[in-house]
């Protein structure tokens, strides 16, 4: 016994000497207010900023959010965002005629930023960033995880090379919707992150105007044959990576202006963006057909009101807009389908869109949006039935309407109130072997209120 006593002290007094020999700057300092027992749930009721160290240097960030969202239809267990297909449900069907109150908290993100060594005049840097929603149809209490971006990157003075999961290059802008979805099913195609690699330069022209040129090959997901969802008209039997860039002229002599969630200040900037890709399909009795993919687009942000100083937000106003073609790009939404056609001869679908948005800020709390935004089917002759599913019907053209205002009440906490109006219109398509569009097939409107609460960190 005497001998565990004694064991016991030195130990004790070990403690004491490496806790002194330990620095104290980087020791945690507790959190007492729980006394006398002290810490008893670190990072509950105790102090919870404590040290985050990595081999590289580290940092961390995100945001709570809750939404509350009420429709005017049912959208399903996904309901707190619209539809991603761009389809609202038909006004006489069942979830055409029911309301839907939805909570959700898996809009909340987290993410990682390291800053590394420098590799050849090159500083490096990376992020992942997850969400909670890999399984909408999971209950509220057991959301997943879903990778958004991970992706590592090398910059120099005015070229960078990124590589990894981060947004899709065609279609630069986001709806400033509260809506999860930033109007990527209804003309803003810009939702999509895609395995990819990309470079970016940066040509200045003079002291105030610059061209930003950005160049990449992305992940070849249109057909859905990468993924093994082929179905029997298109079997991946070939595929090109899709090649993408930006070609944008950007300029300081118009000041800057609140972005996207207001988030950053940004310059006046126009140009184009694009997209080409092509797969080769099987079709049944023909054999194999190569099928294109493109899209082409115009953009353009334009500081209306500029910063009084390139900070402050307060009297700012800004316009942000585009207009894209496309052809078989389903997988990001800038077109309904991916086929049009009769099962023996499927070509691609083509389509249009158009989006368009003012972010003003009264003060430098206070943002208020508004936008509208619309998806459109090309040619409505190209539709036949049995292909895709669409033996009925098919989306005509698809719209947003949307208003918004957010209040910072302070850096980290923000609340939000959103009305959208969402509309879906259908066509017949044509029937088997005749030439002759059956009519309309009705439409689906759904209005939206949706209120949300941030915590930023």
């Amino acid at each position: 016994m005497r001998l565990c006593y004694i064991l016991i002290l030195l130990l004790v007094q070990a403690a004491v000497s490496l806790a002194h020999e330990v620095p104290k700057e980087i020791l945690p300092e507790y959190n007492c207010d729980y006394a006398p027992s002290c810490e008893v749930g670190p990072g509950v009721y105790g102090k919870i900023n404590e040290p985050v160290t990595s081999k590289f240097n580290l940092s961390i960030g995100g945001f709570v959010k809750l939404d509350y969202a009420y429709n005017s239809v049912n959208f399903g267990q996904s309901g707190s965002v619209a539809p991603a297909s761009g389809s609202i449900p038909k006004s006489d069907s069942t979830t055409g005629k029911q309301s839907q109150s939805i909570f959700t908290a898996r809009q909340s993100r987290f993410w990682l930023k390291v800053g590394g060594p420098t590799f050849l005049g090159a500083k490096t840097n990376a992020l992942i960033e997850v969400d909670f929603y890999g399984d909408p149809s999971a209950a509220s209490e057991s959301p997943q995880l879903r990778m958004r971006q991970a992706w590592g990157a090398l910059n120099w003075k005015r070229t960078s090379l990124l590589f990894g999961q981060t947004w899709d290059i065609f279609g630069p802008m986001g709806a400033n919707t509260i809506d999860f979805r930033q109007g990527a099913s209804f003309g803003a195609p810009m939702g999509t992150r895609v395995p990819q690699i990309r470079i970016t330069h940066k040509l200045d022209l003079n002291s105030s105007n610059s061209l930003n040129l950005i160049l990449g090959v992305q992940d070849p997901t249109q057909t859905g044959n990468n993924s093994g969802t082929a179905t029997a008209y298109s079997n991946n039997v070939g595929s090109m990576v899709n090649v993408a860039g930006q070609v944008m002229w950007k300029s300081d002599v118009l000041g800057v202006s609140p972005g996207y969630y207001g988030f950053s200040m940004n310059s006046f900037t126009a140009g184009l963006f694009g997209l080409y890709g092509s797969q080769k399909v099987t079709i049944p009795v023909l054999g194999d057909k190569s099928v294109d993919s493109w899209g082409t687009g115009i953009y353009t942000f334009v500081p209306i009101l500029r910063s009084k100083d390139g900070k402050n937000r307060a009297m700012t106003m800004s316009f942000e807009g585009q207009v894209y073609m496309a052809s078989n790009m389903a997988f990001n939404a800038a077109t309904a389908l991916n086929f049009v056609g009769l099962n023996n001869n499927p070509h691609a679908a083509k389509g249009y869109g158009l989006a368009g948005q003012i972010i003003f800020y009264p003060t430098q709390d206070i943002g208020v949006s508004a936008g509208y935004l619309r998806r459109n089917a090309y040619n409505y002759s190209d539709y036949r039935a049995n292909i895709e599913g669409t033996t009925d019907n098919f989306q005509k053209y698809n719209q947003d309407m949307f208003v918004n205002v957010a209040y910072d009440l302070n850096a980290a906490i923000r609340v939000a109130a959103e009305y959208e109006i969402l509309n879906t219109h259908y066509g017949n398509s044509v029937a088997k072997g005749t030439t002759t569009m059956n009519g309309s097939a009705g439409s689906g409107s759904a209005t939206i209120a949706r209120l949300a609460v941030f915590y930023f960190f």
